[in-house]
């Protein structure tokens, strides 16, 4: 992969180790998959933030990192709330864990907003066609689909460092011939609501890592765009998709003459019931007119059992009056962090979501079983005996 003069500079150590392992990383990428050349980046989404998930290595590496990052640089969730840990049950040790990790990050200036929806909190991150480096697999499924940015699947440290230099490979979904559909989903239901979430559970574990296009019968709003790609990016690798009639790209391609079709049935049968003591919602993270519709579905309940609502820090502080609204109903709202990378959800036994995400995620990564329902279902089970 070519190297400008520049670049040769830093992969030769003359600004130091953490920009000359930064840049190794990324033509290490690059050669891997036959990139031609470094393409600049708008912005990175860095995942590798849960102590959870990376542990006392993941802390060191970070911590030895000495730099800054060049373009704006947000983290994914972290392991908790970052002032609500207390009302998590999470232990002191893994709170100053978790402090220290979101520290490292600081230093190296990142932003520390944790959140998998950063396209809600900032306007300036993303826009259409873009080129930026994402890690959090249903970001980027909503940034390549739905905003029609070009990312690949990064891991955490290949953003980290495509945020320090500024750039990425350029290769995968940065290259318009990658971002072809390959195949028609034709979907024999009108869908509203979770049922986007049930489809794209069902969608990923055909796909892979393949393009689908899908036909509908009925329009998505965002949301639900965001729930079908969070879905199929959990079951299974997909990165971009696209809907006919909807997302940005959509109307470039001709449609794939393979085709699958998906009746009301199969919808139907992702979900299930049965008696949760922990009812979880906001998984990717949950919008401000997705906290509207649990507000007015709550208005005047009171929850019975255990009822957690994950969103982003900057929603929560911008919405005062409609957290309250919901925080009357007993539910409890956490910001920075979610039911799936979070130990506090290991202390349950069953979980009911209306995220298919949450619903592929929450058996192997929490150990909890999962209860897939719809919205109002979730709500009806909290507020029962």
């Amino acid at each position: 992969m070519y190297l400008t003069q520049e670049e040769e500079k830093l992969f030769n150590g003359e600004r130091g180790a953490t920009y000359q392992k930064a840049i190794e990383i990324l033509a290490a990428l690059g050669d891997i998959y036959g990139a031609d050349r470094l393409i600049p980046i708008k912005s990175a989404q860095i995942a590798g933030v849960s102590y959870k998930t990376i542990g006392d290595a993941g802390l060191e590496w970070i911590s030895d990192l000495k730099g800054k990052v060049v373009v704006p640089s947000i983290l994914n969730p972290a392991g908790m709330d970052l002032e609500c840990w207390h009302e998590m049950g999470i232990s002191e040790d893994f709170a100053q864990k978790q402090e220290k990790i979101i520290k490292a990050y600081e230093a190296l200036g990142v932003r520390i907003e944790c959140s998998c929806t950063p396209y809600n909190i900032f306007d300036n991150l993303v826009g259409f066609g873009d080129h930026v480096a994402w890690s959090e697999s249903s970001a980027i499924s909503y940034a390549n689909s739905v905003i029609g940015a070009r990312t690949n699947r990064e891991g955490g440290p290949s953003a980290l460092a495509a945020a320090l230099i500024g750039k990425t490979a350029n290769y995968g979904f940065h290259l318009d011939e990658n971002r072809k559909p390959v195949i028609s989903i034709i979907v024999e239901a009108e869908l509203h609501d979770s049922d986007y979430g049930a489809l794209g559970y069902i969608v990923g574990e055909m796909m892979g890592d393949k393009v689908p296009l899908f036909k509908l019968k009925s329009k998505p709003s965002k949301d639900e765009l965001k729930s079908l790609g969070a879905a199929m990016a959990a079951s299974g690798a997909v990165a971009l998709y696209h809907v006919s009639g909807v997302t940005p790209e959509a109307g470039k391609y001709e449609t794939p003459k393979d085709k699958i079709t998906i009746e009301e049935r199969q919808i139907k049968e992702v979900y299930s019931s049965g008696k949760p003591d922990l009812i979880a919602f906001g998984c990717p993270h949950s919008s401000v007119s997705e906290l509207e519709r649990l507000a007015q579905l709550l208005n005047g309940k009171k929850v019975k059992k255990e009822v957690w609502i994950c969103t982003s820090r900057a929603i929560k502080n911008k919405h005062p009056e409609l957290i309250k609204r919901i925080e009357k109903s007993g539910a409890k709202v956490f910001c920075d962090t979610c039911m799936v990378v979070s130990p506090a959800s290991e202390r349950f036994t069953c979980m009911m979501v209306n995220s298919g995400k949450a619903h592929k995620y929450v058996p192997n990564l929490c150990g909890v079983k999962s209860i897939m329902a719809t919205t109002e279902e979730c709500v009806e089970a909290a507020v029962r005996d």
